[in-house]
């Protein structure tokens, strides 16, 4: 009896199209940057503020993916960002082929910096690579600093930890330091940035290692 493992199948189709798509945007000069998160951590808020921040010195882009409607796709352009929204028809991520899609429909000619905002949860999207040229997480104060326990896998893939509504830490029993120290006994060389989209409290730092990021990959680096 012959037993095929569909899952393993199926990640290591889409790890060869990552693979390719990677590629085809570090030759575009476009970083695409893979945002994951759980529903209201703060994503569509964050990309805000970045847009109005370094959207005079770099074309931005943004592909929403959502299960239904459209409403984060038509902030990003109304905050000056091309930007297209993506229906997953109940799938609870992206994978490789659906982002190139995506972004093929938007266009990223002249892109700089494209980001896509996952669907909202903690597991699927840790799966699947999408071809972004850098994962970033968000964990927003409201939701805990015991996620790292619960979720895993989903801190040992991304680049970058995003702890987001640092101005409600006076509200919340959220410990930065034990945070921090969980994250770093998953992934030592994560980089972690507490910031308030809302204050502008700690975006600057976050907005440096977008900047840098972003001429490396122009560089090939």
């Amino acid at each position: 009896m012959r037993v095929i493992e569909l899952k393993e199948s199926i990640t290591a189709s889409n790890d060869r199209d990552a693979d390719a798509l990677r590629e085809e945007m570090r030759i575009e000069g476009t970083l695409l940057v893979n945002l994951m998160s759980s529903p209201g951590s703060g994503k569509t808020t964050l990309l805000s503020r970045i847009i109005e921040d370094l959207g005079g010195e770099w074309k931005i882009a943004v592909l929403e993916a959502d299960i239904d409607a459209q409403v984060d796709a038509e902030r990003m352009e109304e905050k000056g960002a091309r930007s297209i929204q993506v229906h997953t028809d109940g799938m609870c991520h992206m994978d490789a082929g659906m982002t190139r899609t995506g972004l093929r429909e938007m266009g990223t000619e002249g892109i700089d910096l494209a980001f896509l905002e996952n669907v909202g949860n903690l597991i699927c999207p840790a799966e699947f690579d999408t071809g972004a040229g850098k994962n970033v997480m968000l964990l927003s104060v409201p939701e805990g600093d015991d996620k790292p326990l619960k979720y895993p896998l989903m801190f040992m893939k991304s680049d970058v930890l995003v702890i987001t509504k640092t101005d409600t830490m006076p509200a919340f029993d959220f410990d930065l330091v034990r945070c921090t120290e969980r994250v770093r006994r998953l992934n030592p060389d994560i980089r972690i940035f507490p910031v308030s989209a809302k204050t502008g409290e700690g975006m600057a730092d976050l907005e440096n290692w977008l900047v840098t990021a972003v001429r490396d990959w122009k560089a090939g680096l």
